[in-house]
């Protein structure tokens, strides 16, 4: 299954409700897994990201959704990136 990087900033509405915060994570977490997604990790982050994920998806149209969902809850912006790993680097640059 592809990997993807999500961060997350909260919003002026996710900071007011930030005490349900972890709330939010184990329904979204669910909501996920319906989706198809596996978070495999998830962080609470200082610097310019509130939080990192990192997650399983089926495909990308399965992860942009999923994305979008989480957005459109009203609680955070989302940003997410398609992660390789070494051996799947390794195939990418065979190909070259």
């Amino acid at each position: 299954m592809p990997m993807f990087i999500g961060l997350f900033n909260f919003t002026d509405q996710g900071i007011r409700n930030v005490k349900e915060t972890t709330k939010r994570y184990e329904t979204a977490k669910a909501q996920g897994e319906k989706m198809g997604i596996k978070l495999v990790n998830f962080f609470y982050t200082l610097g310019p990201y509130d939080c990192v994920a990192i997650a399983d998806a089926k495909d990308e149209e399965s992860l942009t959704a999923f994305m979008l969902a989480s957005g459109a809850a009203g609680n955070v912006r989302t940003l997410s990136m398609r992660a390789f790993t070494v051996e799947e680097m390794k195939g990418l640059l065979a190909k070259l």
